[in-house]
């Protein structure tokens, strides 16, 4: 099962990178029109934004199923412990998901109020 997550992993990281190309020929043939700088950066801003979200949310899935598995296996060994596992995992599940919802508020601000637009001609 991991064998296979791997190499789906890495077919797909292949493919990001043998895509990226194709994409940068195609806008290279284009004339740069004023203003151009300002909406590539916008488009750039806004793919690492979605890729930021998407490997904070993979992490904090990851984390989450860790941290549940840990506290039902220790429950199932010792019942009588469910009162001190049951506080103690859900902050850490706060915690953990309080990790992605940093990222997402990282990904509004590149977005929304951009403090590297000053630097964009």
């Amino acid at each position: 099962m991991k064998k296979s997550l791997k190499t789906s992993l890495l077919l797909a990281a292949m493919a990001l990178v043998m895509a990226a190309p194709a994409f940068a020929q195609e806008a290279a043939a284009a004339a740069p029109a004023k203003g151009s700088n300002a909406i590539s950066f916008y488009i750039i801003v806004a793919i690492s934004a979605g890729f930021g979200m998407a490997i904070a949310a993979f992490g904090a899935g990851l984390a989450q199923s860790g941290a549940i598995k840990s506290a039902v296996e220790g429950i199932a060994r010792n019942p009588g412990a469910s009162g001190k596992i049951l506080p103690t995992l859900l902050i850490g599940l706060a915690m953990i998901e309080s990790l992605a919802i940093y990222v997402l508020v990282i990904a509004l601000i590149l977005l929304f109020a951009n403090p590297f637009l000053k630097f964009i001609s």
